[in-house]
């Protein structure tokens, strides 16, 4: 039984809330489950339009979609998603250069699938903590080029600038993952609003407390605030192996 809770939280320095998220446990056309993550980027009020139009719209094509495989489905979607933000984009000016990062997952028993565009993350904590997706962002790019290390990298004036994002080109490159789960595994889906403001170590340490994943997702939010909250916090948790 596959159990989940999401919140997202405005944090403490921002006016408007530009992180969206969907939780679906149950099927949703031919996926079994689906769960999303957006953090919208863009002026006034774009950014927050961008994650909820992102992700409203791949809620709506997976749901109609006649694929059978999860990577086409979200391909599909995330496409769809794309070309629907450059639309709306060009035909209101105040929604000009918005953009949102997207990262979705679906459980198919033991397994994780997972579609990643942009800087929100995806961690499996099961006897550590993983990060499964990698940044689409400048400071990873220079991280992985050799650079600069991940202590610098965590600190670096640019950290905010991303690579890759859902609506800033008419063409969107998607990365995927295929993971396996194991009994005592739980999932975490969260925007950066989390993980500038918590190392990873932080992260795991609360969710290896004997509490429920509501109160762990509580934790999450006002360690990040505790912290500076300086962005909006978006989070899922998924633990695929619930006992009823």
């Amino acid at each position: 039984m596959i159990r989940s809770f999401s919140v997202t939280d405005i944090g403490k320095k921002r006016k408007l809330n530009q992180d969206y998220v969907y939780v679906c446990e149950t099927p949703i056309g031919n996926l079994p489950n689906l769960f999303v993550v957006a953090d919208g980027m863009g002026g006034h009020n774009a950014g927050d339009f961008a994650s909820k139009c992102a992700v409203e719209t791949i809620v709506r094509e997976v749901r109609g979609c006649f694929e059978k495989n999860p990577v086409r489905i979200l391909s599909k979607a995330i496409r769809i998603a794309n070309d629907q933000i450059r639309k709306k984009a060009g035909e209101d000016e105040s929604l000009l250069g918005m953009g949102t990062t997207v990262v979705a997952a679906t459980c198919l028993g033991h397994y994780l699938q997972v579609a990643n565009v942009g800087d929100s993350r995806l961690y499996i904590i099961g006897s550590g903590i993983r990060q499964i997706t990698r940044d689409h962002s400048l400071v990873e790019e220079m991280v992985r080029m050799g650079g600069i290390d991940r202590k610098a990298a965590r600190n670096h004036p640019d950290k905010n600038i991303i690579t890759r994002a859902i609506g800033a080109l008419d063409t969107v490159e998607i990365d995927f993952f295929h993971e396996e789960l194991t009994p005592g595994d739980i999932v975490l889906m969260c925007s950066d609003g989390l993980t500038n403001m918590l190392e990873d170590e932080e992260i795991e340490s609360i969710l290896k407390e004997p509490v429920a994943i509501e109160e762990k997702a509580g934790r999450l939010i006002e360690a990040a605030n505790n912290n500076g909250g300086k962005d909006n916090i978006a989070v899922i948790i998924i633990d695929a192996f619930a006992r009823e």
